[in-house]
């Protein structure tokens, strides 16, 4: 039989929706709009680098970055978030979520700022400053994943927690589109101000001078709505859960919910002390209890993250074809370098308005009617069925007739990623874990989805390479070409079915339900530990 719940964390279970749920939504998610608008808008200045720093007189098409010097520009911030996931993870249990949650959001402003500064002219160094900066930007970032989902979930009732967590998600598509959009008013105003003629009119003409300001006036104006939110996070409460559960401090807990739920709550000093003390509960991380009790649960969790995150990073693949079938971006040398920026932002912020923002919001829509389990279960099936459907006639796809068809099957697949795994593996790590290893539990889960990206984003760069080494981009060894890149991803996404058996269903119940905290001895098993939901 479940124990008794404290009176606190009762009351925020059964609050009503609330001004201050909508006030933690907004507070957390314009972290996550920081963390959408600093990680993509590199994208959009990459092709204008190149023609900066990588321009080859008498060459016939505008400079590029080379292939080891883009995956280091473009993959560095991943690397950091990374590595701050576990790291702030790590933080935020040991110190608190709101004594860690503004450390993010300072490193994250000051690295916005550093990256669109350079030590020299030359290549190398500007690109080393830029990647140096850009690794703790990520860093920054990365801690902002587990510590925005665990306060998000924390606060939130459980009739609408699903909701309220994948909105603060949802808010990255937003940052995809904001990036998209700032960047087309720059490059539209810099455009006015200095025209210049298309590369092929005029090779070293198509590039101003001033462009070089218009990738650092891109990448750094993302620390203003980090810098924006600063204030607020430091006024909000810790969560009760920490206070109450990891703290012990039953006192401090109730006083900040009763003013933020406006309820008198009483403390129940006496039954926290009793909580700490009962050696059932007292197991570490990685013990053998912990795995006994959530090892296939954080199972579930790194390896859907690790999977989702292959398919999901791996779209960049293809967005050039995209992007070029359809006539969105036509060819580099009938373009200067900030009509470039110009198209690419405009393709970057259809797409996020189109498939991204969507998808994100379906979820939101969704998640606590449903389950996590079905819209995860359901977006990976789908995106196995429209890889496969991309790969297996992959030549008919290519004739000019078809290429819409393929647009379109394409885009379905990203939308079924968003109202999918992409935004259940992000809530689902938040709620099934005991309070005092949430955070360090979220990061781990959130790391392994990184190191998905990583493998999707670069490791299908190579592998989809034409086996044909004269048909390989420049710089590139051969690889299995996109047909079979296609039928990889297909498996990938199929996989990523069978290890959602392993999460189990969170819908309608308390995080301590979840977690075995209510549980009064070892021997009870709730029903928390089911992986697959009760029909």
């Amino acid at each position: 039989m479940a124990g008794d719940q404290l009176k606190v964390l009762n009351a925020l279970d059964v609050a009503k929706t609330q001004w201050y749920h909508f006030t933690a939504i907004i507070i957390a998610g314009m972290g996550f709009f920081t963390d959408a608008y600093d990680l993509f808008c590199i994208s959009l200045v990459t092709k204008l680098l190149g023609r900066i720093y990588y321009h080859v007189p008498g060459a016939q098409k505008p400079g590029t970055l080379p292939p080891n010097v883009a995956a280091a520009v473009n993959g560095v911030a991943f690397c950091g978030t990374l590595a701050g996931q576990l790291f702030f993870g790590w933080l935020g249990d040991k110190l608190g979520r709101k004594k860690v949650y503004g450390m993010t959001l300072m490193v994250m402003v000051l690295c916005s700022v550093a990256s669109g500064l350079s030590f020299g002219d030359k290549p190398k160094s500007v690109m080393t400053t830029l990647c140096f900066f850009r690794f703790w930007l990520g860093f920054g970032i990365g801690g902002d994943y587990p510590l925005s989902a665990t306060i998000m979930s924390e606060y939130a009732n459980k009739k609408t927690r699903g909701a309220f967590v994948s909105a603060v998600f949802a808010m990255q598509g937003f940052g995809i589109m904001a990036g998209g959009i700032f960047a087309i008013i720059i490059s539209s105003a810099f455009e006015a101000k200095f025209p210049a003629p298309a590369y092929a009119d005029d090779a070293l003409a198509s590039t101003v001078p001033q462009a070089d300001f218009v990738w650092r006036i891109i990448l750094m104006v993302g620390a203003l709505p980090a810098a924006m939110t600063y204030y607020s996070r430091s006024k909000m409460p810790e969560t009760a859960r920490y206070t109450a559960l990891v703290a012990k401090d039953a006192k401090q807990a109730a006083s900040d919910m009763s003013r933020v739920l406006q309820v008198e709550i009483e403390a129940e000093q006496e039954k926290v002390e009793q909580i700490s003390t009962n050696k059932s509960k007292a197991f570490s991380l990685f013990s053998k209890e912990f795995m006994k009790r959530h090892g296939l649960h954080l199972l579930g969790t790194t390896s859907t993250w690790f999977l989702l995150d292959i398919a999901f990073y791996s779209q960049n693949l293809f967005q050039k074809d995209i992007f070029s079938a359809i006539g969105w971006i036509p060819p580099a040398q009938t373009m200067n370098a900030i009509q470039e920026v110009f198209k690419i932002a405009r393709a970057q912020t259809l797409i996020a308005l189109c498939s991204t923002v969507p998808g994100y919001w379906f979820t939101v829509a969704f998640i606590d009617v449903i389950g996590r389990f079905a819209i995860q279960m359901m977006g990976f099936f789908f995106m196995t069925v429209f890889m496969f459907a991309l790969a297996i006639p992959y030549n008919h796809w290519t004739h000019k007739e078809n290429r819409i068809g393929f647009v379109i099957m394409y885009s379905l697949t990203f939308f079924f990623a968003n109202f999918g795994p992409n935004a259940t593996t992000f809530v689902v790590p938040a709620e099934i874990f005991p309070a005092r290893f949430r955070s360090t539990c979220h990061g781990i889960s959130a790391a392994s989805g990184k190191l998905g990206a990583m493998v999707g984003a670069f490791g299908f760069l190579y592998l989809a390479q034409s086996p044909d080494k004269n048909k390989t981009d420049a710089g590139y060894p051969p690889g299995i070409g996109v047909r079979n890149s296609l039928l990889v991803l297909g498996v990938v996404n199929f996989l990523g079915i069978l290890f959602t058996f392993l999460v189990p269903e969170s819908k309608g119940k308390s995080l301590e339900e979840m977690s075995g905290e209510n549980e009064d001895n070892e021997n009870t098993t709730s029903d928390s530990s089911r992986t697959v939901p009760i029909v």
